[in-house]
């Protein structure tokens, strides 16, 4: 297999850890993924200030990628959420599409959106699948319990993003399942991390993250496991920030989904930026054990 990375802003800022794990993942798979030097932000921030500007910006990312017959493969819900909406909307909007085609070709691009626009849940899942990433793993953790958040733009809107059932989803389980750790069911799962408003009302982002941190704690997690950096930032640097101004329980780490995979798959916690969590994960090493013959410890999915 073989991709466009679209690595996420977020990520460039100040979440080496998803770049460094995902690229050492990808080779550990021998999925080749490119770094296109062409592409710009997905347009994420641009949304409520220019509209026009905001679909600009996603379609000359899918554009470049067509160019070179790839399809897309990111890390981040915000920009797998913006590329496959983008890409919707060209294709109902023709006034818009030739509109932004006019400005594309300024720079000898045209959108037609034929990239198609994947999140490594979805190739990791779907395209690999569960048997094969099993039969790769050289380890498995035992008597771990994770707290899977799947992230609000990677469901929804479920007509456009088409990842999994937006109301009882069950992909992102299964693959912490296939690791040997079981996924905990949690009530406030589905709900929003709070990122969004972080920096416009912090309290507030502050409170979404902190009820969240409660009930999976409640649900006996050990870790929190996401698989955008937005909601690791939050659940990572946020949750300090909760610890340090309003005193806290222990607290509850997070670990990107690659990491996690990452070990079972032989992967060194250096290889995967364990290091540079502010909360620290090295103690999940404890919960690893050798692959038993059976494929390790196995749960029933939550859902």
């Amino acid at each position: 297999m073989k991709f466009a990375l679209f690595h996420c802003c977020v990520n460039a800022m100040g979440l080496d850890q998803y770049f460094s794990s995902t690229s050492s993942v990808l080779k550990r798979l021998g999925i080749e993924a490119l770094n296109l030097r062409e592409f710009n932000c997905c347009g994420y921030p641009l949304r409520n200030f220019s509209f026009k500007a905001f679909v600009l910006a996603s379609a000359r990312n899918l554009a470049i990628a067509e160019k070179q017959s790839l399809d897309i493969l990111t890390v981040c819900n915000c920009c797998y959420g913006n590329l496959k909406y983008i890409s919707h909307i060209l294709k109902e909007d023709t006034a818009l599409g030739e509109e932004i085609n006019a400005t594309l070709a300024k720079e000898g691009l045209h959108c037609e959106s034929e990239a198609t626009t994947k999140h490594i849940l979805e190739v990791l899942h779907d395209d690999i699948g569960i048997t094969q990433l099993r039969a790769r793993l050289k380890r498995t953790f035992r008597d771990l319990k994770i707290a899977t958040h799947y992230g609000c733009h990677i469901l929804r809107p479920s007509k456009i993003t088409r990842f999994d059932n937006p109301f009882k989803p069950k992909k992102f389980d299964q693959l912490v399942a296939l690791t040997g750790a079981d996924p905990v069911s949690w009530l406030t799962k589905l709900e929003c991390c709070g990122a969004p408003v972080a920096g416009v009302n912090d309290d507030l982002s502050m409170d979404l993250a902190a009820k969240k941190l409660m009930n999976a704690k409640k649900a006996g997690a050990d870790y929190l496991c996401v698989s955008c950096p937005f909601c690791q930032m939050q659940f990572d640097r946020v949750q300090s920030a909760i610890i340090k101004h309003r005193g806290s329980d222990a607290p509850l780490p997070s670990l990107v989904y690659t990491q996690l995979l990452g070990l079972c798959l032989g992967l060194s916690p250096q290889d995967l930026g364990m290091e540079t969590n502010i909360l620290p994960i090295i103690g999940i090493q404890q919960f690893l054990g050798e692959k038993s013959g059976d494929g390790g410890h196995h749960c029933v999915t939550p859902g």
